[in-house]
């Protein structure tokens, strides 16, 4: 049975993937059929790169990804791309508009995806630029009243 998978690379504690497709019986970072893109889970948000045209073929081929290559495949759109070209070959619709609907879920996708990144930019700024604040233990002969000091 061929899989679609992750193949580790990167140093201790910082890991980097190689999406590939592989026999089963292979090991893990093995020997590989063919490479499908990259998965680098150390940025945020994770930065994938993969060939959805190669991962549609080998999904077309009968080869299983594993849970987290399906929800990488899932979040760049190639299964929703093959449920699409499925409704072509059953008749429902044809390819032209099965493409103008991945056309449109994918720019709101990727608004979403911009619209996160942005909202996380915010959030981070505002927590670098914050004043530390740190309480400072009262004296034995000065009252129980609490003394905050900023560092900047």
């Amino acid at each position: 049975m061929v899989k679609m998978r992750l193949q580790r690379h990167g140093s201790k504690k910082r890991p980097f993937y190689f999406i590939v497709v592989a026999d089963a019986r292979s090991p893990r970072d093995g020997k590989f059929i063919q490479k499908l893109g990259t998965y680098n889970p150390q940025t945020v948000p994770a930065t994938i790169q993969i060939d959805r045209q190669k991962a549609l073929d080998w999904l077309h081929k009968g080869a299983q990804p594993t849970d987290t290559v399906r929800r990488i495949l899932s979040f760049k759109g190639v299964l929703f791309l093959k449920h699409l070209l499925r409704g072509v070959s059953l008749g429902l619709f044809d390819e032209a508009v099965a493409m103008e609907k991945f056309t449109s879920w994918s720019a709101e996708h990727e608004a979403n995806v911009a619209k996160r990144q942005g909202e996380y930019k915010k959030v981070r700024m505002v927590k670098r630029n914050q004043p530390v604040v740190r309480k400072v233990a009262p004296a034995n002969d000065a009252p129980a009243a609490e003394e905050t000091k900023t560092e900047e």
